[in-house]
């Protein structure tokens, strides 16, 4: 197995674990993005702390988003004393966003090449769905950051 293959299999593990926790059957672009925002030295963590998106920040930015997509339906969480989710599945399912995001890294580089960034880019080149919505009422700018991802990419080929 390769070392990207460990660092991918360590980034599924926690994706699995973030879902359960946020009572999801499966896994999606978020808890792919809130995995690599704890991934402390990464690169794909170090872009996301050059524009303010620590772990913390990522979860703030969701639960807006949350919020944000309930108020468009006349549905504000403040009215109502809503619990947390109970844990999830044991093995929760990849989902499409996820996937999506994994095909788009994938095909970013040759496989001897890939890191945490190039899984960053392909959450980051979603247009539509949770992590762009969030990543919008969090006032990041997807084109800001995906350049910042892209020369810290080529200042490690240099």
């Amino acid at each position: 197995m390769s070392a990207f293959d460990t660092y991918l299999h360590a980034v599924i593990v926690r994706v699995m674990d973030e879902a359960r926790e946020d009572g999801s059957t499966t896994t999606d672009a978020h808890p792919l993005l809130l995995s690599l925002a704890a991934d402390q030295g990464s690169t794909a963590q170090q872009a996301l702390a050059s524009v303010g998106l620590d772990r913390a920040a990522v979860c703030d930015a969701l639960d807006r988003e949350f919020e944000h997509s309930l108020s468009m339906v006349g549905v504000s969480p403040a009215a109502y004393a809503l619990q947390r989710p109970s844990r999830g599945s044991p093995q929760p399912k990849m989902g499409a966003s996820a996937r999506l995001a994994l095909e788009r890294s994938f095909a970013s580089a040759g496989k001897k090449d890939l890191g945490s960034a190039h899984l960053l880019l392909g959450i980051l080149q979603a247009r539509i769905g949770t992590v762009p919505r969030a990543r919008t009422l969090a006032g990041i700018h997807q084109a800001e950051l995906t350049e910042r991802v892209r020369q810290t990419l080529h200042s490690q080929d240099q």
